[in-house]
């Protein structure tokens, strides 16, 4: 949603459209034909630029609506006043003559003075009194101060049910929900033609309804926190104060109206209750006024260019973003993937295959820890059974001695050579083979004890 910049108010069968320093209004006349005029209103805050301060410049703003807005009515009613009542009195010919050509101006200050004086009495005043007559009752000023707000706020709500029973006022609330529905037609970037405005809202947050929403809860914080003691004072003090809380009303209702996040819709949400009491769906016919007041003022198509334009560069950026975050999440997984291909691929297997592996494992690691066992050294059977004590040494070598090799990692390989002494009863003969060239007798002899056990044993 983008802000247009401009705003309107219903009058007498027609509508009042705002732009800037010009204005329009398009009146549908008793013979169903629409008339439109337009014409300039230079504002003082861009002749003032002291004048266009915070505060200082929705004090002018709001003096200025209710000129335009008591003219633009004026001129209205001028379509359906009776040709008997617009002939001029007495009293408008002596007015002639004293104003001359100021006349006009004359009458709109006067009537804005007696709007102005009617509001601040009915909305301002009333309050105050009518919740002074509990003071016997609560003698808390914070909590008649509230007391005074809920009643201001009571008493506006029954002075718009309470109009809103005239068939003429009825007719304005319709046509007020027709300039609701144009300008958030044209904001949302839509076409202005009676069917899109037609299903566009008739709620807004720059509605003067919000704002006379604003001026009633700000003067309850004002009203809180700046006490006086003396009643008259207390009065004089709502009317120094009904300026500066229609400033600040106007500040806040123009942040509402620039803004789109959650804390202005919170603030913004009773405004657009009240809303509900103030604007009616139009029919097309109003719908069609409504149009020709804009049409007058603001170039819609223009601005739908621009709007367009801005959501194409949005859409695009966020596009760009969206690509580059693929491209991320691409090169990622795709770095992903190539680490997953440079590591060695294992194959899947069988349970069955894996156990049986294991078993052969097994069976194999038992048979090379028996043939270890083996190789490690052999035992003579030395029994006197199975040789003769008195026989040659030779002979002992050559038919029963046996070479044990020791396998230690750590010790070097033996270098001499264990004979049976034949003056023993039994013996182990450690041979180192390297030496079976080598003479017998340079061989060092030494007796241990022979471990008589049988092969089958083993």
């Amino acid at each position: 949603m983008k802000p247009s910049g401009i705003g309107g108010q219903a009058v007498i069968e027609g509508i009042m459209m705002r732009n800037k320093d010009v204005y329009s209004v398009a009146v549908r006349k008793p013979d169903n034909e629409i008339e439109v005029i337009k014409r300039d209103n230079k504002l003082l805050t861009q002749k003032y630029k002291v004048l266009n301060l915070p505060i200082i410049r929705g004090v002018i703003n709001f003096v200025e609506s209710l000129v335009v807005g008591t003219s633009t009515l004026t001129y209205s009613a001028s379509f359906f006043e009776d040709p008997q009542e617009q002939k001029p009195t007495q009293i408008d010919k002596i007015a002639k003559v004293v104003f001359k050509d100021k006349l006009e101006s004359v009458v709109m200050a006067v009537t804005v003075l007696i709007s102005i004086a009617f509001a601040v009495g009915l909305f301002m005043i009333a309050p105050y009194y009518m919740s002074r007559t509990l003071s016997n009752y609560i003698p808390s000023k914070s909590v008649l101060n509230l007391i005074e707000g809920l009643i201001r706020v009571s008493i506006f709500i029954i002075y718009i049910l309470m109009i809103s029973l005239m068939k003429d006022i009825r007719r304005v609330y319709m046509y007020h929900g027709a300039e609701h529905k144009c300008i958030n037609c044209i904001e949302n970037g839509l076409v202005l033609n009676v069917e899109n405005v037609r299903k566009s809202s008739k709620y807004h947050k720059r509605c003067g309804t919000s704002f006379l929403f604003f001026v009633m809860f700000i003067s309850v914080i004002f009203f809180i926190f700046i006490r006086v003691d003396n009643p008259l004072g207390q009065v004089g003090i709502r009317l120094i104060l009904v300026p500066i809380i229609a400033g600040v009303s106007y500040e806040v209702i123009r942040f509402a109206g620039n803004s789109d996040n959650t804390f202005v819709k919170i603030i913004s949400k009773p405004g657009m209750w009240l809303q509900a009491l103030t604007t009616r769906e139009p029919d097309d016919d109003m719908i069609e006024v409504a149009i020709k007041a804009v049409e007058e003022v603001f170039d819609w198509k223009k601005f739908l260019g621009e709007y367009q334009a801005e959501n194409k560069k949005s859409d695009d950026s966020e596009q760009a973003t969206q690509i580059d975050l693929e491209y991320a999440v691409t090169s990622e997984a795709k770095q992903d993937i190539d680490n997953i291909e440079k590591k060695p691929k294992r194959t899947r297997r069988s349970k069955k295959s894996i156990e049986q592996e294991a078993l052969l494992n097994a069976e194999k690691l038992e048979d090379e820890e028996e043939d270890d066992d083996m190789s490690r050294f052999e035992i003579i059977d030395a029994s006197d059974d199975a040789f003769d004590v008195d026989s040659d040494e030779d002979t002992v070598d050559n038919s029963f001695k046996r070479s044990f090799k020791p396998s230690f990692k750590s010790s070097p390989k033996p270098t001499e050579e264990f004979s049976v002494n034949d003056e023993t009863d039994d013996g182990i003969s450690f041979i180192d083979p390297s030496d079976d060239d080598e003479d017998e007798d340079e061989s060092v002899t030494l007796d241990i004890p022979v471990f008589k056990q049988r092969k089958t044993d083993l």
